[in-house]
């Protein structure tokens, strides 16, 4: 008896065995995840890419409010570093395209239609976030990228051709769109979107308005590159305002709407974090010069001067922290009361902010147009964008002519009240526009910068380094980093330094010498 045990014992484990050998594509799916034959809908991956890109791009109060000058940390853990000491960029545009392409791959599946509203928005994404990519390192993969498997080691695309491609697809997409908007069917509707409630007529106002933002940005270029038409397709866009819709108020901006629950203002009533931040010097040295409201609208008096005597009223109260000094200097300081806070009672008080994140706004688009037209590109009325485009910052703002402010100090506790005069700030003798020369381009991008106050992403930081305004932004010193010098770009991503080698070698030996170098120059600003 004890021989036949053993024997099924030993032939028990080998029947098993047989049974198990079953192929792996006959197993059953779980059909609580997606996989690469399933059609996901379209509406999905654009909410979720939506997202991503205020994430990576949008987001206010990110670290970039301390590359942009606009807050100055005085406390490393709490506030951040100030320095510029950065080296390699993440590289996760490349990860928002991988789910832009599938998008566009989900909707062709289900609409058998090329052109359809995913589609057409999506040649809008693709745009934004290789612009987004190129600005930070210089030749960056495009025409071989976001391939998979097909193609691992991509061939870097020159800045020249990226923003060829970028400007032709931001061509597609506004055409596409024009047509879509026109007919009544399926293929013209979209579903997830988080910015503009399904409308295609406020993308196709983006896609145009975010084209000037694009040919501006190579105002260096414009004059060596005319298979770009720089210049031309500038003044295309504003001269045919039928074929090219632009945004024409702050109600077309590209922005982000916080809500009460999920997403939060960053600001919100809970973070007590207001004592280890101050606002710039870079920024309060602009509009407190030129009694500009919004500085009411922004910051507090620094304790000092209200201790030594001075008005909620008096511009001179309101002081910013210089970003080029070290972070045991700025905490003294600090800790003295020398330097202005943000807002409390305009910031920390409601879950959903007092305005959204704009990534895409009005005030840029009628600053940029007031740019071109003082460079000479377009015959529009240069003070009249240039005007315009303060205008919808201070409206953004919520200031009006007349009305009372409440100041208070870092914790919302009234100090007093100031009447807005956005007169006095206009008929300042540095904001009345003073022509197409240098003297008024260096105020439409003053201007610009100072609009562009927690929002619009990185774009302070690039319209200073196109153009050396405005005058105010500190580009040495020790609390920089190591080198006292403002850094030019970023290096590229380690993956790329280790899985693509040769190609990465070759960009790296094309522009700068074969050095990764922070301080050089990449083409389009060069």
């Amino acid at each position: 008896m004890k021989k036949y045990i053993t024997k099924l014992l030993l032939i028990l484990p080998l029947i098993i065995g047989l049974n198990g050998c079953q192929n792996y594509d006959d197993l059953e799916l779980n059909q609580n995840i997606p996989n690469e034959d399933q059609l996901i809908p379209p509406s999905y991956l654009l909410s979720g890419v939506l997202f991503d890109i205020y994430n990576e791009t949008g987001a206010s109060w990110s670290g970039k409010t301390r590359l942009n000058q606009f807050l100055v940390s005085n406390d490393a853990y709490y506030g951040g570093q100030n320095n510029y000491a950065w080296s390699t960029t993440n590289g996760n545009s490349y990860k928002i395209l991988k789910n832009v392409t599938k998008m566009e791959e989900q909707a062709l599946s289900i609409y058998n239609e090329p052109i359809n509203a995913y589609s057409a928005v999506a040649k809008f994404l693709k745009a934004y976030l290789f612009v987004i990519q190129t600005q930070k390192v210089g030749d960056t993969p495009m025409s071989e990228s976001v391939l998979g498997l097909e193609n691992l080691t991509p061939k870097y695309d020159s800045q020249k051709d990226i923003y060829k491609q970028c400007l032709e697809l931001l061509e597609v997409a506004n055409t596409e769109l024009a047509q879509l908007i026109l007919i009544n069917s399926a293929v013209s509707v979209i579903e997830g979107d988080i910015y503009y409630n399904n409308d295609l007529s406020k993308w196709q106002k983006l896609v145009n308005t975010f084209k000037l933002r694009v040919l501006i940005s190579l105002s260096k270029r414009a004059n060596d590159t005319p298979d770009l038409n720089i210049k031309q397709k500038f003044a295309e866009v504003i001269s045919n305002p039928n074929k090219y819709p632009i945004m024409v108020g702050n109600t077309d901006n590209f922005a982000f709407i916080y809500n009460e629950n999920v997403n939060i203002y960053p600001l919100y009533p809970q973070n007590s974090l207001n004592n280890y931040r101050n606002i710039s010097s870079t920024y309060l040295e602009l509009t407190t010069t030129t009694q500009d409201p919004r500085t009411f609208a922004i910051a507090t008096p620094a304790p000092v001067q209200i201790e030594n005597g001075k008005n909620v009223n008096d511009f001179t109260a309101y002081v910013g922290a210089n970003i080029s000094q070290s972070l045991s200097e700025l905490a003294a300081n600090e800790t003295n009361g020398a330097y202005s806070y943000t807002n409390y009672n305009r910031y920390y008080v409601s879950n959903v902010g007092p305005e959204p994140g704009i990534i895409i706004g009005f005030s840029e688009m009628c600053l940029n147009i007031a740019e071109a037209a003082n460079r000479g590109w377009v015959t529009a009325d240069t003070a009249t964008y240039y005007l315009k485009g303060i205008n919808a910052s201070l409206e953004f703002h919520g200031l009006i002519e007349g009305d009372n402010l409440t100041i208070g100090d870092l914790a919302g506790v009234t100090l007093g009240t100031v009447t807005v005069s956005i007169n006095d700030f206009l008929n300042n003798s540095e904001v009345a526009y003073k022509g197409n020369n240098e003297d008024g381009l260096k105020q439409i991008i003053t201007q610009k910068y100072i609009s562009f106050f927690q929002n619009s992403g990185s774009e302070a930081f690039y319209n200073q380094r196109r153009t050396g305004y405005p005058v105010t932004f500190i580009t040495t010193g020790a609390g920089l980093n190591a080198t006292g010098k403002l850094p030019r770009r970023w290096q590229y991503p380690i993956d790329e330094q280790t899985y693509n080698t040769a190609n990465y070698t070759e960009a790296i030996q094309s522009q700068f010498g074969g050095t990764d170098d922070l301080f050089q120059d990449i083409w389009s600003v060069k």
